[in-house]
This record gives structure tokens, C-alpha cells and sequence, in this order.
């Protein structure tokens, strides 16, 4: 207990300890860089979510263990993210172990049926993609490709370099 009020010491004590838990995450993310919250990959989601559980549990902390433990688990986490960042970077084989490839769900105006079901997205998804991207005909679409990160690119225009589909999986070829 930092006071005796019981509620005063609640709202104190989730001031301080949020305060100190966000200025921690700050570090960390300043030590590994501006990847630390990107949507490249799986996991880097998956680290965003338990960032952000571990940090709620450091503010609601009532012990000085119960707020280091959240803290180590930040760090453990970082540090495996940098460790899966580097691999991921100098060896293509442990990519495609830890990475999903993305996906052409869409290429010219042809929606893939067989691309939808494997990857389990429904027609109202992407065609809901489409209209977000402001497609006003099918025929406008150059591709629309489910990224490994879950979202979905959709390419419109005239035309579509090929090193922009570069590792991009085709289910309907």
C-alpha cells in the first residue's frame, strides 16, 4: 500500500504503475526499433496483444513481484522478436518456417473461389475490401492479395508491375 485510504491508494497506485509499465514498453520499443508493433507477420500480432495484456497487469499490480514479473515478460518478449526478426532476415528457410506467405485472392477482375475457401474468406470480405479501396468495377482490379498479416491489398489501375506479386502464393494456377 502506497497510502492508507484504501481508494486513494488504488487510484495511486494504478497511476504510478501504468505510468512506470508504458515508460518501460517505451525502452524496449526504442531499444528494438520501429518494428516492435508492426502487422508484418503472426507473431508480431500475438506480441502486440501480450504487450498489451502484460502491461494492464503491471498497472494492476498489488505486489512488487506481481509488477516485475509483467515487466520481464515485456522484455523476454522483445528480445524474442529481435531474435525472430534477425533469423527471419539471414535465413530464407527459417522464414518460411515462421512466415506465412501471402495470398492472390484477385487477379484482372477475376475473384479466385478456390484462393477464398483455403483461406477462409468470404466473397462479402474482399468484395467489402474492394469498396474500401474505392474499386468501382471488378475489371479494375489487378489483385487483390490476403497479406500475411491478415488484411487484404487490393492493387487497381491500369497495370500491375509483377515484382509487386513477388512471393505471392497463386492457389488458382
Amino acid at each position: 500500500m502506497f497510502v492508507s485510504d484504501p481508494l486513494f491508494d488504488a487510484v495511486l497506485r494504478g497511476l504510478i504503475l501504468a505510468s512506470a509499465a508504458i515508460t518501460w514498453v517505451v525502452i524496449l520499443v526504442r531499444i528494438n526499433g520501429l518494428r516492435s508493433f508492426s502487422k508484418m507477420t503472426s507473431f508480431d500480432f500475438v506480441m502486440t496483444v501480450a504487450i498489451g495484456s502484460l502491461l494492464a497487469g503491471a498497472g494492476q499490480a498489488t505486489e512488487v513481484a506481481g509488477f516485475l514479473q509483467p515487466l520481464l515478460a515485456m522484455l523476454a518478449l522483445f528480445v524474442f522478436q529481435h531474435v525472430v526478426a534477425r533469423f527471419r532476415f539471414r535465413s530464407g528457410r527459417f522464414r518460411d518456417l515462421v512466415q506465412n506467405r501471402p495470398v492472390l485472392l484477385m487477379r484482372d477482375g477475376v475473384i479466385f473461389e478456390r484462393a477464398l475457401a483455403e483461406t477462409r474468406v468470404s466473397k462479402g470480405d474482399l468484395v467489402a475490401k474492394l469498396r474500401e479501396s474505392n474499386v468501382l468495377d471488378l475489371t479494375e482490379v489487378r489483385a487483390a492479395v490476403l497479406e500475411t498479416t491478415g488484411d487484404i491489398s487490393v492493387l487497381h489501375g491500369d497495370a500491375c508491375a509483377e515484382d509487386l506479386l513477388e512471393g505471392v502464393r497463386s492457389v488458382e494456377r
